[in-house]
């Protein structure tokens, strides 16, 4: 990436988790090195208390919530077989689109950016373990722990809230590459913000507020369409709402989709907008990653 040097990041971790990687070179080395470095990301991740209330656990407490005030509100729907759908039901793909922006935008947003103004980042970029072997090491602790939320997202509302499941494998193939799709783009998009920051301590001050807006204005916590035009048509250039849209669009029945702009879930613009938001990510990621602050 722009500023750092093509074989430099740390061993450090690698080293820590006392595995032992074999001397291979090249892309074999990278991705052993970054399978050693997945590990001790999450384990790291998993220490921290805080971060895993704000961003693993969240969208959780949040179902929880939603799924108790509004229990005597709706119905939000009603499927195939005639069930009604309630408020656990309606809020449960919202709550799967939320936890990917957390676990990215957020979560790596302010993790990196504490790490480049405490100085972990340029101590890393002095050790011998590749950049992309410390890319894919943050990359792969999103989905680890993303694949865990959403898990538990689903057993919740599942077990706790008798919420239906879908049952086909093309309402599964859906989620998946919704899923993923926003999952990599909210990662990358996370790396890229994790710039703005001018220190750690406004890390959460800057990235925060930006996330809480966007689940607000993007059909997370209320009905897209009940947002006025003008904010509707702001809240569709971002990716939270095209997620969260591509996921009603498998938790919800067919007849929900009379409430989404147009009438319909438009799953080519889902998926559209969800890989122009991945290829806007990656390139600014590219360009404005350094290891250090800005002052520095």
């Amino acid at each position: 990436m722009s500023g750092a040097r093509p074989v430099a990041v740390s061993t450090g971790p690698a080293r820590a988790s006392g595995t032992r990687v074999p001397a291979t070179s090249g892309l074999r080395r990278v991705l052993a090195l970054g399978a050693v470095q997945v590990r001790h990301e999450v384990r790291t991740y998993f220490r921290a208390g805080d971060t895993v209330f704000f961003t693993f656990l969240f969208p959780v407490v949040l179902l929880a919530i939603f799924a108790t005030a509004f229990s005597a509100s709706g119905p939000y729907g009603v499927r195939a077989d005639g069930s009604a759908v309630d408020a656990a039901g309606y809020f449960l793909p919202g709550m799967i689109a939320a936890g990917v922006l957390l676990s990215g935008v957020q979560g790596l947003g302010v993790e990196i950016a504490v790490e480049r103004s405490d100085g972990t980042l340029k101590r890393l970029a002095g050790t011998p373990l590749p950049v992309a072997s410390w890319m894919l090491g943050k990359l792969g602790q999103v989905l680890v722990t993303g694949l865990l939320q959403t898990g538990l997202l689903l057993a919740v509302a599942a077990l706790v809230f008798r919420v239906p499941l879908p049952t086909g494998a093309s309402a599964w193939a859906t989620a998946g590459w919704v899923w993923l799709l926003g999952l990599a783009g909210s990662a990358v998009l996370g790396i890229a913000l994790s710039r703005v920051p001018r220190s750690g301590r406004s890390a959460t001050a800057v990235i925060v507020p930006v996330t809480l807006v966007l689940q607000f204005v993007s059909g997370v916590y209320l009905p897209f369409t009940q947002l006025p035009d003008w904010l509707q048509q702001v809240a569709s250039a971002f990716p939270l709402k095209w997620l969260a849209q591509g996921l009603r669009s498998v938790f919800l029945p067919e007849t929900s989709a009379a409430a989404e702009v147009g009438g319909s879930w438009d799953l080519p613009g889902v998926g559209l907008w969800l890989a122009v938001w991945f290829v806007v990510g990656a390139l600014a990621a590219r360009l404005t990653f350094r290891w250090g602050r800005r002052d520095a």
